[in-house]
């Protein structure tokens, strides 16, 4: 199996969020499955920087659109896996982040950027740019290669196309004039395939034209679904149901492993997990609070935006830690009015809350050891990463019953019949490894928090919790595998059609 693995981003080389963790990871996963995978990057200036000592070889000159590319071989780092670095002064002369300048404000010519990604991709798939390879499938990911599975479709021996969502939010709309100017096929311009309420949307050339589209958990592919989660696109989610796949991201168990973590200041395992207290009491001295084995401590990593649930912390912390019952860690940046909120809270309970604006990432694995309960209250979560980051470091979450969270937790509803178990016999049957509420509201959360809180006194159930937690396995493997079948169900679904199109054609 070839595939052409066409992503924005790929962990350590390029990365602004989920979706670098998934173009870094899923490749190497697939490359283990045997399958011969050529990661495809734009060749940001950072990126062409991190891959030097991977060493560098140009494969290739050629133009696309008159525009001139360089093809850049490289590697990603820790693996075997090639990476091919598309070279285009609109991605390599220029400084800032990926999408954007440093302020945060998008390129304005990132459609005319990732058109030309996306036509890269299409060159090198139908074997047009002298490579001598040529994927049975290619598999591009969310709006920025949306445009992939469009220019595939139709073309004579086309390889077959997997198009992944990984958070439907992002859709890539931009106007008619932009259509215009990037001078695509009049044809697309139809409620039915690109346009989009007068605009039209990258993300939805994948969805229309795509011969499978996945996204990255099974409920997220049924929310999708509807007026609430889908965006305005649920009309075509439906209508192609049936090409519809939820598969649940990996973690990288490698990076993620407390018991050879190198920013943690006491190893640890499932079976060793009583050392894990040490890391708690060094996360308190290190955040400046009262060091307490007796007090929960409550962790919470992320973006400070709507969508992950930072209203309602807000409106139910001040009750829990009104009554001694727990201390709050939080790391993150995101809204003014959140940052200013947590800072608030903080300036109250100076002794039971530490805020940390901005992202470190030492200290994230250090929030994740030495946390008992993680805080993941997200409004909508297509996968989720640190519930699972959670459960291996033995730290227990409480989240909405929405997306990933839903796939990945093991819901504790009838804690009560357990609570009041005199030994670990009598925990046998306990098999959950989290709390999850199913109302986005600050009722919810508050009742959540307080059942595990309650779960925590209780020392036995909450190692048997602890263990249940840190048994599960989320590494890549399985949804690497889950992946080539569906590559090859796909790929043979294609064939036959085609075969039955050359057929009707002959007659």
């Amino acid at each position: 199996m070839k595939v052409l693995f066409a992503c924005s981003e790929a962990y350590p080389l390029a990365k602004t969020g989920g979706l670098g963790d998934v173009g870094g990871a899923l490749p190497r996963a697939l490359a283990r499955l045997g399958v011969q995978v050529r990661l495809l990057l734009p060749a940001y200036k950072t990126t062409l920087e991190k891959a030097r000592p991977q060493g560098l070889k140009l494969l290739r000159e050629f133009e696309v659109n008159q525009v001139p590319v360089k093809l850049w071989q490289s590697r990603l780092p820790g693996s075997r896996v090639p990476v091919w670095l598309v070279d285009i002064p609109e991605f390599s002369d220029r400084a800032g982040s990926l999408y954007g300048d440093d302020s945060g404000t998008d390129w304005p010519d990132n459609p005319y950027r990732f058109y030309l990604f996306s036509k890269v991709a299409e060159h090198i798939a139908l074997n047009k740019v002298g490579l001598h390879w040529r994927p049975d499938v290619v598999h591009s990911h969310d709006w920025q290669v949306g445009l992939v599975p469009a220019l595939l479709a139709g073309q004579q021996n086309a390889p077959a196309s997997v198009f992944t969502i990984h958070n439907l939010a992002y859709r890539g709309i931009f106007d008619y004039q932009t259509f215009v100017d990037l001078q695509l096929p009049e044809h697309w311009w139809h409620y039915e395939r690109l346009e989009f309420w007068g605009n039209f949307s990258f993300l939805k050339a994948g969805l229309v034209y795509a011969d499978a589209i996945t996204t990255v958990s099974p409920s997220y592919a049924q929310e999708i679904q509807t007026e609430q989660f889908g965006c305005g696109l649920e009309g075509v989610l439906v209508n192609r149901a049936r090409q519809l796949t939820g598969i649940v991201n990996g973690i990288d168990t490698d990076t993620w492993n407390p018991g050879a973590d190198p920013y943690l200041a006491v190893p640890y395992s499932r079976r060793t997990i009583k050392r894990k207290i040490h890391n708690k009491l060094a996360l308190q001295r290190e955040l400046g609070l009262p060091e307490d084995e007796s007090v929960a401590l409550v962790g919470f990593i992320g973006r400070l935006v709507e969508q992950k649930g930072v209203a309602l912390i807000l409106g139910a912390l001040p009750a829990l830690l009104s009554q001694a019952r727990c201390q709050f860690v939080v790391i993150g940046s995101g809204q003014p009015e959140f940052e200013a909120a947590l800072q608030e809270l903080r300036s109250r309970y100076p002794q039971r809350v530490s805020v940390t604006i901005g992202y470190d990432e030492s200290l994230s694995h250090r929030i994740e050891a030495g946390s008992d309960i993680f805080l993941m209250p997200s409004l909508f979560e297509p996968c989720g990463l640190n519930q699972m980051y959670s459960q291996r470091y033995g730290t227990i979450p409480v989240a909405n019953f929405v997306g990933g969270l839903r796939d990945t937790i093991v819901n504790f509803s009838n804690f009560s019949d357990a609570i009041d178990a005199a030994s670990m016999s009598a925990l046998v049957n306990v098999d959950e490894t989290g709390f999850l509420f199913s109302e986005a509201s600050v009722t919810a959360l508050s009742e959540a928090l307080r059942h595990a809180l309650t779960c925590f006194d209780n020392k036995l159930l909450w190692r048997k919790l602890q263990d249940n937690a840190m048994s599960q396995d989320f590494a890549w493997g399985k949804s690497a595998r889950a992946y080539l079948e569906l590559y090859r169900q796909t790929v043979s679904r294609t064939t036959q059609s085609n075969d039955a199109e050359d057929q009707a054609t002959a007659l």
